[in-house]
């Protein structure tokens, strides 16, 4: 359903992404941020996924400035680490800015992501023009509670999820209790179809309470 394309940020960096329109007139646009594996195949079924529900979806290539064109398997948490490590947050947000930038051209956007997207997310809801965002298991979430987001964040998180205490979840929750948080009896990286923690009845129930807040919020 979904192409390669490329995206300038605004130092003049060329990254790449991958994109999917619906096949009607998008009702907006969505920005999925990646886990620390890449530009993966789920990843890019997730784009698919929001483009069959209606929307323009795009998902930027965050690791370009490391290490273009970068699939880790998903047992291969120490190269991602190392990879996200090497980046600058002030880069990788200007690299999240310009995939908001194409997004916005079909309408309001909103922004997913998962792990570390899922940190990013609330970075992107925090210092980007967007109108909704939906949060996965953001691990470093708490390092990042020095500012309000500019849009109403939906959370989700595991209840089983070796990566983060539910401690963490109740520190976000203390910090933004507008927020939407929502728990399931799941571990980490639950919506990924591709990894040992993937729960279908919590991928489908949290997908559902995603779309539900983007259509209130983006179109």
């Amino acid at each position: 359903m979904g192409q390669m394309i490329g995206l300038a940020a605004k130092d003049g960096f060329q990254l790449a992404a991958y994109e999917a329109m619906p096949s009607g007139k998008p009702r907006g646009g969505i920005v999925v941020l990646q886990e620390i594996f890449g530009l993966t195949r789920h990843v890019r079924n997730v784009v698919d996924q929001y483009a069959g529900a209606g929307y323009y979806a795009v998902a930027p290539g965050l690791f370009d400035r490391a290490k273009p064109g970068v699939e880790l398997p998903y047992t291969d948490i120490p190269g991602g680490l190392e990879l996200m490590q090497a980046l600058q947050p002030g880069q990788t947000l200007m690299d999240i800015e310009a995939a908001v930038a194409a997004a916005a051209k079909h309408g309001k956007v909103g922004v997913v992501g998962y792990c570390w997207g899922g940190t990013l997310t609330w970075l992107a809801a925090c210092n980007l023009p967007v109108a909704a965002a939906a949060s996965y298991y953001g691990g470093w979430l708490p390092k990042f509670l020095d500012r309000q987001p500019n849009c109403p964040v939906i959370f989700h998180f595991g209840e089983q999820d070796g990566h983060i205490p539910l401690t963490d979840v109740a520190k976000v929750k203390a910090f933004y209790p507008a927020g939407e948080f929502h728990l399931y009896p799941a571990g980490h990286g639950f919506n990924c179809t591709d990894r040992v923690d993937y729960e279908p009845v919590s991928s489908n129930l949290a997908f559902a309470r995603t779309l539900n807040h983007f259509a209130k919020y983006v179109g």
